[in-house]
């Protein structure tokens, strides 16, 4: 069950989203706010404090919070969300290009790395995200084909999961997820405006319907100083 610092952080992150409350706006303070929800101070400290590791406020002495505009775009790293999705939340200037559309047959290399089984045939799909202007993701998708007939540039440029649910009316449920900092690799060189950087993060997910079936592997492969993976983590009591 979620705490109440837990309901308050979240309620001031969808203002803080939504701009209710405004770049460089200050927050009540912490009397008013524990009188506007009804709770005690120290609650308020926790859900301040949370804000704050997620980079949406700046605490300072005797100024209070302040919100704070964060250069990074927050990648909530616990839910199965489409990059559209995340352009919408965020409001993100953002343009999706197509770099390529094959068929593969799944080898033993890409098996174990994919978790499809061997011989297999996937649609794989490689996307460049542009955000304000710069290169700053390559997705490289697998897709089951047997469930997945068709694939098209025009399905790839917008949104393959409102495709997957909305016209084949496929039930998406979990994904297993694996971060890593990656050395930059040669495509990585090619298709993301990396300047000096050497490195990358790479987000790879399993992803299945409700009846456990998996239909996609995807690698997301991100700049650095653009995106700022979040998790919010619950200690479950004996």
């Amino acid at each position: 069950m979620m705490k109440k610092y837990q309901h308050i952080y979240q309620q001031i992150e969808t203002d803080i989203l939504t701009e209710n409350y405004k770049d460089g706006d200050f927050l009540p303070t912490e009397h008013d706010l524990s009188q506007k929800y009804k709770v005690s101070r120290d609650t308020i400290r926790k859900a301040l404090k949370l804000l704050e590791n997620t980079g949406l406020i700046t605490k300072t002495q005797g100024r209070g919070s302040q919100i704070t505009k964060n250069e990074r775009i927050l990648f909530p790293v616990a839910e199965l969300t489409s990059y559209q999705e995340l352009v919408a939340t965020f409001s993100m200037n953002s343009k999706t290009n197509v770099i390529a559309i094959d068929k593969v047959i799944i080898d033993e290399s890409l098996a174990k790395i994919t978790g499809f089984r061997l011989h297999q045939i996937v649609w794989r799909v490689t996307r460049q995200r542009v955000v304000d202007g710069i290169a700053s993701v390559l997705d490289i998708d697998y897709l089951d084909k047997e469930l997945i007939p068709k694939m098209t540039r025009e399905i790839a440029e917008h949104s393959i999961y409102a495709y997957l649910e909305s016209d084949l009316g496929l039930p998406i449920d979990f994904a297993l997820k694996e971060i890593t900092i990656d050395h930059i690799s040669d495509k990585d060189k090619i298709l993301l405006d990396l300047g000096s950087e050497n490195h990358v993060v790479s987000v790879k997910s399993k992803v299945y319907l409700s009846n456990n079936q998996q239909f996609q592997f995807t690698e997301s492969r991100h700049k650095l100083e653009k995106f700022k993976f979040i998790d919010m983590a619950r200690r479950h009591p004996k």
